[in-house]
């Protein structure tokens, strides 16, 4: 029988690549029939893992396959993708039976005469995975796009691209942001200790938690909202608003809602937040987030993708726009993103970026701050963006901005600028 967690993981793999999810929307779907935490756990290390090393597993299969992979069926690559994971990166599950749950995905997949192949396949790499050789190709060696490794390499250089690369293809450790409306990170930081988990403050965000051992998603205090799951990267972006206690604040692209959580807390009771979205899905889970935390001055509301923002002008002290993008920053904790992503998508991302500066631009108070963020390491998506759109609005001005790099500062690739408003004459 072949090993639940396998079957999800495949199941997961063609999710993403035919149904377009992500990685988070995939393994969400794929875990709900699983029962044992075990089998969920294997799930998501599964798919992560076969996406993230997929670059350099599709070589050590290329080389070991008598068909050149274009022209392998799709389902047949997954299964050797997954499998040669397996083999090449995990050494607890014996070769034979992660050869032998293959054959069977095979045929589950309705591919009975690539049986064969597959099986000649992982069976040569089992025999030579402790002599493999790699040609001198960062991009393969480190599972990147070749296209996205030299745009690296130019910007940064070879030592901090190869640094970056690695950082990239590390598993992260799970990131809480604290609720402080609820507690503060020590009391949090004592209740998980009492209930089995073992967690470390993080560096430079205020509100960060990591989780160096035990399960907290399993606990009261995540059902009861006293955390939310958020990269300490993307914990900074919202100390950018520096919003005073009282202030009239507006998240307008918002879901989850990690971000609108610190906005929150620094506006406090006398203040209040508007955190919106565009997609009535991810409105739903900002809406959700929202109440679990018992965020009691923040409004949720769905917003139109084009058109004007249904607000007044100089309506709030300060707007957080953590635009849509690329999400190329972000790449170790969502790998699939990396394959997802061509050089035509920055392009496009700017210019809806630019768009939604200028529908928000009217909405800040003179004196007031915009504060612009992605998850992109791209600079089109970032720098170019910004002077596209302080070229057009010339009563804003650009204070500083902010930006966190793997190879520096060990933590994914976030961008700010923080604009101001110009005062009223």
């Amino acid at each position: 029988m072949i090993a639940p967690a396998r079957i999800a993981a495949i199941d997961a793999l063609r999710a993403i690549d035919e149904q377009a999810l992500d990685l988070g929307e995939a393994i969400a779907r794929a875990r709900q029939p699983l029962r044992d935490e075990r089998d969920r756990a294997l799930l998501l290390e599964l798919v992560s893992g076969t996406l993230r090393m997929r670059g350099a597993i599709d070589y050590q299969i290329g080389v070991r396959s008598t068909r050149p992979l274009a022209k392998l069926d799709t389902a047949v690559l997954r299964v050797l993708r997954l499998s040669a994971f397996q083999l090449l990166y995990q050494s607890r599950v014996p070769a034979s039976a992660i050869i032998h749950d293959a054959v069977d995905l095979t045929k589950r997949a309705g591919k009975t005469s690539a049986a064969g192949l597959v099986n000649a396949v992982l069976r040569k790499l089992s025999r030579e995975r402790d002599q493999l050789t790699w040609p001198d190709d960062p991009a393969v060696i480190h599972s990147h796009p070749r296209w996205l490794v030299d745009r690296w390499i130019a910007r940064h250089g070879p030592e901090a691209t190869d640094a970056w690369l690695q950082f990239n293809n590390r598993a992260p450790l799970l990131c809480l942001a604290v609720n402080r409306t609820l507690i503060t990170r020590e009391a949090l930081a004592n209740e998980l200790a009492a209930a089995g988990v073992t967690t470390e403050p993080t560096t430079r965000s205020r509100d960060g938690l990591y989780v160096i051992d035990g399960h907290p998603l399993q606990l009261h205090a995540f059902k009861e909202g006293l955390f939310l799951v958020q990269d300490e990267a993307s914990q900074l972006i919202a100390d950018l608003v520096a919003v005073q206690p009282g202030a009239h604040i507006l998240d307008l692209c918002a879901s989850p809602g990690g971000k609108t959580l610190t906005l929150s807390a620094d506006t406090g009771a006398a203040g209040s937040v508007v955190a919106c979205d565009v997609r009535p899905h991810r409105v739903r889970l900002l809406a959700r987030t929202i109440a679990r935390c018992r965020l009691h001055n923040v409004q949720v509301m769905h917003v139109a993708a084009d058109g004007p923002l249904p607000f007044r002008e100089s309506a709030f002290d300060a707007i957080l726009i953590d635009a849509p993008c690329s999400g190329l920053g972000t790449v170790r904790r969502d790998p699939d993103i990396k394959w997802r992503r061509s050089p035509g998508d920055l392009i496009r991302f700017a210019a809806a970026q630019r768009d939604l500066l200028a529908r928000a631009a009217d909405l800040v108070k003179p004196a007031g701050l915009l504060v612009y963020s992605t998850c992109s390491s791209e600079p089109e998506e970032n720098a170019g963006v910004v002077a596209a759109f302080l070229e057009r609005r010339p009563d804003f001005a650009h204070e500083r901005t902010h930006e966190t790099w793997p190879f520096r500062d060990r933590l994914e690739a976030f961008y700010g600028a923080v604009l101001r408003r110009e005062p009223s004459s």
